[in-house]
C-alpha cells in the first residue's frame, strides 16, 4: 500500500530530521513529494517552495513550528489527506481543531519512528 506522503517544512540540509525523513521514505518505497523554502532535490524527490496541488496525498508529516504552520491551514486541509502527523516540536491544539472539523485524522508522531517500527 503506497501511503503518499507530502513533507511540509523539507529541508536540503542533510542534519534536518525533514530530509532525513525524505531519505528514509524513498527507502521504504512511498512516493513522497516535498513543500520548503528552497528548491533543490533529495533523493529524487523535487522540493517545490509553492504550494502544489498534489493529489491523492494519504499523509501530511509536518516540520513546520505551530506559527509557520498557520499559513498552510487552508492549504493543507485542501489536500484532504487521510491523517497528518505532527512530529516532535510541531504539536499544534488550534490546527488539532481545524483539522477534527474538516474530518481529518492526526497524530502527534515521529515520520522517523513510525517507519523505523513498520507503523507507518
Amino acid at each position: 500500500m503506497n501511503k503518499k506522503t507530502l513533507v511540509l517544512g523539507a529541508s536540503l540540509k542533510p542534519n534536518r530530521y525533514s530530509h532525513y525523513a525524505i531519505q528514509r521514505l524513498v527507502a521504504n518505497k512511498i512516493e513522497t513529494v516535498a513543500v520548503g523554502l528552497r528548491t533543490g532535490e533529495v533523493d529524487g524527490v523535487s522540493i517545490a517552495t509553492e504550494q502544489l496541488p498534489f493529489e491523492n496525498i494519504d499523509t501530511v508529516t509536518l516540520y513546520l513550528n505551530p506559527m509557520r504552520q498557520r499559513e498552510y491551514y487552508d492549504y493543507i486541509v485542501s489536500l484532504n489527506p487521510k491523517r497528518v502527523i505532527f512530529n516532535p516540536g510541531t504539536e499544534n491544539p488550534e490546527f488539532y481543531q481545524i483539522l477534527q472539523e474538516n474530518n481529518i485524522a492526526f497524530e502527534p508522531a515521529c515520520t522517523l519512528v513510525l517507519l523505523s517500527t513498520n507503523q507507518y
